[in-house]
């Protein structure tokens, strides 16, 4: 299987000269196409909102709700290595703390998101500190384990509305005039929140500590030999991302009006590893694609079939075997030899 394709190699150099390297234009490429997701979703937007289909807008915020949870797997996977089977604990952690201080303290966005984070760091601290000690399968299976038995006991507990969760939720104040029952507003909010947690990993990923985190994925016994502690970035990543994943949980009630423990499941945590994959690992921006995809292509293909996971299941294994670095792993190249050729032509040109 071929490596996958990592932003950090995507960045900006210049030769001697001060002309753009190949990398640079490859970062300029993956620029491009992250501008092209978010002006698609803009557009797509206001197509929904000029056709008057209030369906498809909250589909497309579904998808960046999800979106941000593919994130927050492609910050440990693609940048650390660490392959997280139980993230949607953190995505079902948050939405079921927003749920709570909505329907029962206050219903402002702002305290739901604010308290979603902090219960969401709290939880990826604790973790953190459980799982991380571990690698390879061994990690993939404690965080596993962990979504597992909070899942069960959120299942159990009928104070939390056991299996059927907790329904009713009202719709949260974002701005005066605003709330999360506007579809067109709440769409623009969700859109704005996951272009600022892109816009954050990309600017963490061209710092100091974004590139000790690919380099423990490369080789995390040579950075140790280096005098770095690889446990202190490792965990900060693991945080980092229950971060993302709850504050996008803290999204979905305020959306659908409802969370059930289902949030946790395994399935969840899966299908955000798909969308990973299937945008291209280590991108940052490709699993906002997958997401974008996966979630258009369930709703077509559910609306014909009940089994639709069967055909998700065969599209995976096909890109597995087809694309294994993923649709903008695969893009970004392409589009990086047109900008070079484009480029080659100008400095031609007399």
């Amino acid at each position: 299987m071929s490596t996958p394709v990592s932003s950090s190699a995507l960045a900006p150099r210049r030769n001697a000269l001060g002309h753009s390297t190949p990398a640079a234009t490859r970062r300029s490429a993956t620029s491009w196409l992250a501008i092209l997701f978010f002006a698609g979703a803009l557009l797509f937007g206001a197509t929904a909102l000029a056709l008057g289909d209030v369906f498809y807008l909250r589909l497309a915020t579904e998808a960046l709700i999800f979106g941000g949870l593919a994130l927050s797997v492609d910050l440990l996977l693609g940048r650390v290595g660490l392959l997280p089977l139980g993230q949607a604990l953190f995505f079902g952690l948050g939405a079921y703390v927003s749920a709570l201080v909505l329907k029962h303290w206050s219903d402002s966005f702002w305290l739901a998101m604010g308290s979603a984070l902090a219960f969401s760091a709290l939880a990826g601290l604790i973790g953190g500190l459980i799982a991380i000690r571990s690698k390879g399968v061994y990690f993939a299976l404690i965080s596993f384990g962990l979504a597992q038995v909070l899942s069960k006991v959120i299942y159990n507990t009928r104070e939390l509305g056991a299996s059927d969760g907790i329904i009713g939720v009202p719709a949260a104040a974002v701005l005066p005039g605003l709330n999360s029952g506007t579809p067109e507003g709440f769409f623009l909010v969700v859109l704005a929140f996951i272009g600022a947690v892109y816009l954050g990993l990309r600017y963490l990923m061209d710092t100091p500590v974004g590139r000790q985190l690919d380099a423990i994925r490369t080789n995390e016994h040579r950075v140790a030999f280096l005098g770095v502690d690889p446990w202190r970035y490792k965990l900060a990543a693991f945080v980092a991302a229950a971060c993302i994943a709850g504050t996008s949980g803290a999204l979905y009630p305020m959306l659908r009006g409802f969370v059930s423990p289902e949030l946790m499941f395994f399935q969840v945590s899966g299908n955000a590893i798909i969308n990973v994959i299937v945008g291209g690992t280590g991108t940052l921006i490709g699993p906002l694609y997958g997401s974008a995809i996966l979630t258009g292509l369930r709703s077509v293909v559910g609306s014909f079939t009940a089994h639709h996971h069967i055909v998700i299941g065969v599209m995976f294994v096909i890109v597995v075997i087809v694309m294994p670095r993923g649709l903008i792993g695969y893009a970004a190249p392409a589009l990086q030899r047109w900008l070079d050729a484009r480029r080659t032509r100008k400095e031609t040109r007399p």
